[in-house]
């Protein structure tokens, strides 16, 4: 059995995608996966699995929920080690130690092109950092996420890949909840 921890995107946002954290945890279970743990509203779940090939488990995970929710939700699925190796290569948390709060990571379910990112690291970057490195986008938000027009859906539109934002606290808070289990 291994640990995985699954990111659903936009679920439970402006009451959309609505899932009861309840119910999705009986999804996850009835998909046969053992111990799994949600943490809170937005789509975190942290699960075993005897399963090793991650692309079968997302397929999994996003038929099931399209099949009883009737939606799509982009599922993007990380072991223990991708969180802890996230929070290691995050160099804006290495600058900013004690700017926690301002620490966000986009998670990406597949490597965007070279040439998109370059485009992107050419944009003027004076308050709001990122660094984008194959399937993560580190980011730095001074002034707080909600207020930045460099979000999820502008780095989705940009890169042409589908994304999921966690803050710094979530991806803690997972990898507590995996290195549980």
């Amino acid at each position: 059995m291994k640990n995985y921890i699954a990111l659903l995107r936009g679920i439970n946002v402006s009451g959309h995608k609505l899932i009861k954290m309840s119910d999705l945890k009986l999804l996850f279970e009835n998909c046969g996966f053992e111990n799994v743990t949600t943490y809170i509203q937005s789509g975190n779940v942290v699960f075993s699995s005897s399963t090793l090939k991650k692309e079968e488990i997302k397929k999994q995970i996003e038929f099931a929920i399209k099949n009883t929710f009737e939606f799509e939700v982009t599922t993007i699925l990380l072991n223990v080690e991708e969180l802890i190796q996230a929070i290691k290569n995050h160099s804006f948390l290495k600058n900013n130690p004690l700017e926690t709060k301002s620490i966000y990571f986009i998670f990406l379910d597949e490597n965007p092109t070279t040439e998109l990112i370059n485009n992107l690291n050419t944009l003027n970057q004076e308050t709001e950092f990122f660094k984008i490195t194959d399937k993560v986008i580190y980011c730095f938000y001074s002034n707080g996420y909600g207020n930045s027009k460099w979000n999820n859906v502008f780095f989705e539109k940009k890169l042409k890949v589908n994304g999921t934002t966690r803050n710094y606290n979530t991806v803690c808070k997972l990898i507590e909840i995996a290195n549980s289990k």
